[in-house]
């Protein structure tokens, strides 16, 4: 008896002793914790996953995917601080891809830096890794070129030259080195490579990777091995592409012309060219699920595959582009494998990009900081649907200061929600727009002229109500059930004028295209595992492109 004694007095003495020298296990850390590998394409649509193979077989089909996953800003830099920091575009304050009031500038200059998704995985015991693209002008002359931000382990990302994915600098954890013009020093091909040492070191530490390749956004330059791919595909001509009739649309979209042959055909190379880039991402998917497999990682790692927004290659007589409230900007793919997933699951409930840092805390064990606006996806991937789950997503566009960004987008500002039925657009010309997406899925009818005021108002305090959201009253707005407008919508929608209803609100296809700063791409639905045949890899060896103006016929860079 005494001995027992002693013994459960030495194991106390022994648990104090651990727990005062941060020795003492938590209760995440107890269970072995997973892996989490994170896949950010830049400026994918949705459609076209069945065109790539290994992300098709080892992700799509071994995986679920989610139907219906939006962001809440279709411009890169905004969306991207949404995914580091879980928040709405008003409450990060990024609201633009550049300077003063947006941009890597904004965020650094905010001090976001100090609280993010890297932080968070860091704190919780996860050896974190960033590389590729991470924001819009990162260092820009703001920070110095070997600036790493805290929450990275790993730390390799381009300062200069990233889109052309040749010529480039990369920042390797604080030591800026130049890659040249050689085969091997294809961008993508480099990254994929740092991933998979990344991923292999030996250890039980869980690590976790944050994965962003430059494809497929413009100039959308290929690896040489994929010069000659998918000679003969065309953009997809939905019933958006090219849209005949814009009479009920606001002034922006009334005021772009329909466009011609020529146009067309550039709509159709840049398609191509969006192809062959993704295919260097699909080669670093392969690549990379074979390593954690060799390395006896593969069952203990989540890997998720997304888009920091969506990309118009043709629909609604937007010839390429983004920054719309349209499906073709906003919608974004996301599949996720790993341990409990189902293979070729489908969630249809709602997600955003701002769920994705959630998800990953979750999974991990890490806690949230409270102003964390978004919500686990780890309940889905269960296959089970909280009570009180997402209803919509807010949407939200502000107008650059900057001239040369400016020229990039026609969009007014505005303020939206996406539900699962409805798209409800405010901007801040006072115009509306108002689609259902049941019996409208292309978006071509704009019903707000429609419908009686009394709708107009239903959707506009709901929409107050996300706009002015912060932490965690984000998640009661985002619960509310939308208006409905069944039985209110007169015959034929179609024949609606322009709509300006004098209430100035606060400032799927998928299409590829030639040479242009913007791009995307999302998950299609095929029926069976797909490979790539020689048909596919067979024509005319494309130029490659450089990422300035001059190279960019119809488009500006991305500033």
């Amino acid at each position: 008896m005494l001995n027992t004694v002693r013994k459960l007095l030495c194991l106390t003495l022994l648990s104090v002793l651990a727990a005062a020298s941060g020795l003492a296990p938590t209760a995440a850390q107890a269970v072995r914790r997973p892996n989490i590998v994170f896949i950010l394409t830049d400026d994918l649509e949705a459609g076209n996953l069945h065109l790539f193979p290994n992300i098709w077989n080892q992700l799509v089909l071994a995986g679920t995917g989610f139907e219906r996953f939006f962001v809440s800003n279709s411009w890169c830099c905004p969306s991207r601080s949404s995914i580091l920091r879980s928040q709405y575009v008003h409450s990060h304050g990024v609201l633009t891809n550049t300077g003063p009031e947006g941009g890597f500038e904004k965020f650094f200059t905010s001090g976001l830096e100090r609280s993010t998704i890297g932080t968070w995985m860091q704190d919780a015991g996860y050896r974190t890794g960033l590389m590729g693209k991470y924001l819009n002008h990162y260092p820009g002359g703001i920070a110095p070129p070997d600036h790493v931000p805290p929450g990275w382990d790993e730390w390799d990302v381009p300062v200069r030259n990233l889109y052309n994915e040749y010529d480039y600098a990369l920042n390797e954890n604080g030591t800026v080195r130049a890659y040249g013009s050689l085969p091997q020093d294809y961008l993508g091909d480099v990254l994929s490579e740092k991933a998979q040492a990344f991923v292999s070191q030996p250890g039980d530490q869980p690590f976790f990777l944050y994965l962003a390749p430059i494809a497929p956004h413009n100039p959308a330059n290929c690896a040489p091995r994929h010069a000659a791919a998918f000679p003969y595909a065309t953009a997809p001509r939905t019933p958006s592409f090219n849209q005949e009739d814009v009479s009920a649309e606001p002034l922006w979209m009334r005021m772009r012309p329909r466009f011609g042959a020529l146009a067309t055909q550039r709509i159709d190379e840049r398609y191509r060219r969006r192809l062959r880039a993704m295919l260097g991402v699909d080669d670093m998917v392969g690549a990379l699920v074979e390593t954690l497999r060799a390395a006896g990682k593969l069952d203990d790692t989540y890997i998720f595959f997304g888009s920091d927004n969506g990309f118009h290659l043709g629909q609604h007589r937007l010839q390429h582009g983004k920054t719309t409230p349209f499906d073709e900007a906003i919608r974004v793919p996301l599949v996720v494998r790993g341990p409990g997933v189902q293979p070729g699951g489908v969630v249809e409930e709602m997600g955003a990009n701002i769920d994705l840092a959630p998800t990953f805390a979750d999974l991990a064990g890490a806690r949230l900081p409270s102003f964390a606006e978004g919500r686990s996806l780890v309940p889905l991937l269960r296959g089970r649907t909280p009570p009180s789950w997402r209803q919509n997503v807010l949407l939200e566009f502000n107008r650059p200061f900057n001239l040369d960004s400016a020229r990039q987008t026609p969009v007014p500002a505005y303020r939206g929600m996406r539900t699962a039925r409805y798209t409800f657009v405010r901007y801040a010309t006072g115009e509306y727009q108002l689609y259902d997406l049941v019996t409208d899925p292309y978006q071509l009818h704009n019903l707000a002229a429609g419908v009686p005021p009394s709708v107009i108002s239903a959707f506009d305090r709901q929409l107050d109500a996300l706009a002015t959201c912060s932490g965690e009253s984000c998640r009661v707005a985002d619960s509310v059930q939308p208006p409905s407008i069944t039985g209110t919508v007169p015959s034929p929608a179609s024949s609606l004028g322009p709509v300006s209803l004098g209430v100035p609100g606060p400032s799927s296809g998928v299409v590829p295209a030639p040479v242009s700063a913007t791009s995307e791409d999302l998950p299609g639905v095929a029926p069976a595992p797909v490979s790539v045949t020689s048909e596919d890899l067979s024509g005319v060896v494309p130029a490659r492109v450089s990422a300035t103006p001059e190279g960019l016929p119809g488009a500006a860079l991305e500033p």
